[in-house]
């Protein structure tokens, strides 16, 4: 029989049960976590009880297979998702990546390694949500927060340096915006994706580097963990990326600042 529009299109189903997609998607880059997945889902599980969630790990094709445990525990849970890139790396456009998969009308972004504190993921949905803030961020430097999970005085020496030049160049007073664990309006997020660098670590520090408006930002106090597994990925190269960032948004800014304003 000869296929036709009256035999391809069907009717919808008034009695399908329609669910609807999660308010908060964990966005999870990672590079050779393969022992860190299972773990840090269940510690997920575990402390987001009040919002319906998803998990999408984003994997630089990793040489210790971590997408295929991703992929396995996907099949025993639909909140979990995996994205393979191949060819490409880099922490910053791998959340990027992430979060324009996402539909969630709240994305949070934490660590593979099980050093960022998952149960301060439902407070920041709650900051954003009920509280109206743009941004919550996972703070060490508020009371109550505490940044020894670093694993040597470089690496602390590093952030601590960091933090003070980027707080120079904010337009926004945050003690840690360095912090690799936040949470923020997706709309907000994509809006910035066009002026984003992309490269380095610290995309939160990119994010509110190109803010043209002023963004409501919290801050959380959490305490940075050791790691649970693996090793850091912190190197010299990072270090330039930092630099390369800074430098970049302030030309930026310099070049808006001198640029004539053209009357209509």
């Amino acid at each position: 029989m000869p296929v036709t529009s009256k035999t391809v299109l069907k009717p919808v189903d008034d009695t399908a049960v329609l669910r609807p997609g999660p308010v908060l998607s964990i966005i999870i880059p990672c590079y050779n976590e393969r022992d860190n997945v299972e773990p840090l889902y269940k510690a997920v599980v575990a402390a987001v009880t009040h919002y319906d969630w998803e998990l999408i790990f984003v994997d630089d094709n990793s040489p210790d297979g971590t997408i295929d445990v991703v992929w396995r525990l996907a099949q025993t849970d639909s909140r979990v998702r995996g994205i393979l890139r191949v060819g490409r790396r880099g922490l910053s456009s791998a959340v990027i990546e992430g979060v324009l998969s996402s539909s969630a009308t709240v994305v949070a972004v934490m660590d593979g390694d099980m050093q960022h504190d998952e149960r301060l993921l439902e407070p920041m949905m709650n900051t954003i949500v009920r509280e109206g803030y743009d941004v919550a961020v996972g703070s060490r430097h508020v009371e109550g927060g505490d940044n020894s999970g670093l694993a040597s005085r470089w690496r602390l020496f590093l952030s601590n340096a960091g933090i003070r030049l980027a707080q120079f160049c904010l337009p926004v007073r945050v003690t840690d915006p360095m912090s690799g664990f936040f949470a923020v309006r997706r709309d907000l997020f994509v809006r910035s994706v066009g002026d984003l660098s992309g490269t380095g670590f610290k995309i939160l520090l990119d994010m509110l580097l190109v803010q043209q408006a002023t963004p409501r930002v919290a801050e959380l106090p959490f305490v940075f963990r050791t790691r649970h597994a693996g090793e850091s990925k912190m190197d010299r190269k990072i270090l330039f990326q930092f630099m390369h960032m800074i430098v970049r948004h302030m030309l930026r800014r310099k070049k808006r600042v001198l640029s004539p304003t053209v009357s209509p």
